[in-house]
């Protein structure tokens, strides 16, 4: 599936261990999950971030050393689809680069390798006594300490697999005791704004407290909502999924506990690019989403305390969720069982896992300050593109991830980033992006363009959509576009399309909702 060299799986030696019965002297050698950057030549070095020294490369030693790159000049880590060719439709192709990764992100290459060693011996979980069923068995429990670990749960936290980080807070919602309220800002994804709203009949109630221009004012109109009236639960995000900034999830913390409330954090954004330690900061529970996370086989978690998940209103009614069924009555298991009724996606949570383990295997600092210097490349050029403006929500965050939403004055969101696409390869998101509030608050309601990196992400990427926006400003579009069900899309397209993804096979209606 992958051209890089086989990359050590971690988690599945772990559930291969647990799944059989190995004497000593019959494990395998010992091995350890390596980052492999594109190689400039077959003879590259492969260097083991979780060592921080060059591993023992495959093939002949490389002639002479090569020079560390800077930060952001070049992928962290490999990605599926990182040298991917697109046409153009001028002619030509263009390697794809994908500036859309806070939408969905691509596979990690040793994810999508990992997920071809386990396949072979994939089967039905948890009441199988063929070998297959115990090592799927195995991979699926086994990943629970993994990604409990990758997000710092304490040692008596669950991890419910979900598909989501919206499954994941639709779980939650389920569990908010009776007659509880839950607060959350308008800075939120529809994803931790509507789940809160279906819990009515239980009598649970949601408010929305409009955030102040300055992150100091939100926090204390936040307090100040903590102190009008008792709140079960404060739901945030960890970083905006529209302007990248980040919450300190500590103070809020502090500022929900000294209220007598919990916290629950939507990390569908957070998670991929920055370290998260819900015992260090205090969160009660967290949502991510494997899609975000390089993982993008439908898998995602939550992950926080028990005693609620283990009261709340099971999620799917099904068999694994329950400890006995009667023809009238049941008695349902406890969590994370209880959330998890029907067939778990165990391919989608051995990727989640395989991801976390690569993400936590980079060295310290690594991920930051390649996002860094990728955001900060992007901000100072697209400040010297005339007519474009970046868009910001809260003065004084502590920080952004790699997350820069823009528009270009006089021209469409939309048509901006078709022309991007068609004419130069690039893939960004347009839109309202799922937060609708918060882009009227910003006087965006017709939408924005959104860019964002990730591990796959190099400067290269940066300065083409740069260039691309100063040509569209000063020449126009290269090509005739039309609106087409409500989408920009290029007149008597010419590009190929791949005749298992022709978009222009059925014609979609545009979804005011995306990513």
């Amino acid at each position: 599936m992958s051209t890089h060299p086989v990359v050590a799986d971690r988690a599945l030696d772990r559930a291969l261990d647990r799944a059989v019965d190995r004497a000593p002297a019959a494990a395998p050698p010992a091995r350890r999950l390596a980052v492999v950057p594109p190689p400039a030549s077959p003879s590259s070095t492969v260097r083991s971030v979780s060592q921080g020294v060059p591993a023992q490369p495959e093939g002949p030693a490389p002639s002479r050393a090569r020079t560390a790159p800077a930060p952001g000049e070049e992928p962290l880590l490999p990605v599926v689809g990182g040298e991917e060719q697109v046409p153009l439709v001028t002619g030509g192709t263009a390697r794809y680069a994908n500036l859309d990764v806070a939408a969905s992100a691509p596979a990690l290459c040793w994810v999508a390798d990992h997920v071809e060693r386990v396949l072979p011996l994939y089967a039905s979980v948890h009441r199988g006594a063929g070998y297959a069923s115990q090592v799927s068995t195995a991979v699926l429990e086994g990943a629970r300490d993994v990604v409990g670990g990758f997000v710092g749960a304490r040692a008596d936290d669950v991890v419910v697999w979900t598909r989501s980080t919206t499954d994941a807070l639709a779980v939650l919602a389920g569990c908010v005791p009776d007659g509880g309220s839950v607060l959350v800002l308008d800075l939120e994804h529809h994803a931790n704004l509507l789940p809160w709203r279906t819990q009515g009949h239980r009598g649970v109630t949601s408010r929305v407290v409009e955030a102040a221009p300055t992150l100091e004012g939100t926090l204390a109109v936040l307090a100040d909502a903590l102190a009008a009236e008792p709140t079960a639960l404060v739901a945030v995000t960890g970083a905006s999924n529209v302007t990248g900034e980040e919450l300190p999830l500590r103070r809020v913390a502090d500022l929900a506990h000294t209220a007598g409330a919990r916290l629950a954090v939507d990390a569908a954004q957070l998670a991929p690019h920055r370290a998260v330690d819900v015992a260090r900061d205090g969160v009660d529970w967290v949502a991510l989403s494997g899609h975000k996370l390089y993982a993008p086989f439908g898998a995602g978690a939550l992950v926080g305390r028990r005693d609620w998940l283990d009261e709340g209103t099971p999620y799917l009614a099904g068999g694994g969720a329950v400890a006995e069924v009667g023809l009238d009555d049941v008695r349902w298991a406890a969590a994370p069982a209880r959330h998890e009724g029907g067939t778990p996606n165990v391919l989608g949570v051995a990727a989640l896992a395989a991801a976390c383990d690569a993400l936590q295997a980079l060295a310290g600092g690594a991920l930051e300050a390649h996002e860094r210097a990728l955001r900060e490349r992007l901000v100072d050029g697209l400040a010297g593109v005339p007519g474009v403006r970046v868009h910001r929500a809260l003065e004084g965050a502590p920080s952004a991830i790699g997350v820069v939403t823009f528009t270009v004055d006089g021209v469409a969101p939309g048509l901006v980033a078709a022309v991007l696409s068609a004419e130069h390869g690039i893939g960004v998101r347009d839109g309202r992006f799922c937060a609708h509030p918060l882009l009227e608050r910003l006087g965006l309601r017709e939408g924005a363009v959104r860019a964002s990196v990730g591990v796959g992400s190099r400067a290269e990427d940066v300065d083409r959509l740069v260039a691309a926006l100063r040509a569209l400003v000063s020449d126009g579009p290269g090509w005739e576009y039309a609106l087409v069900e409500g989408r920009w899309a290029p007149v008597d397209d010419p590009r190929p399309w791949p005749e298992w993804g022709d978009p222009t096979a059925r014609a979609a209606a545009a979804r005011p909702c995306g990513g």
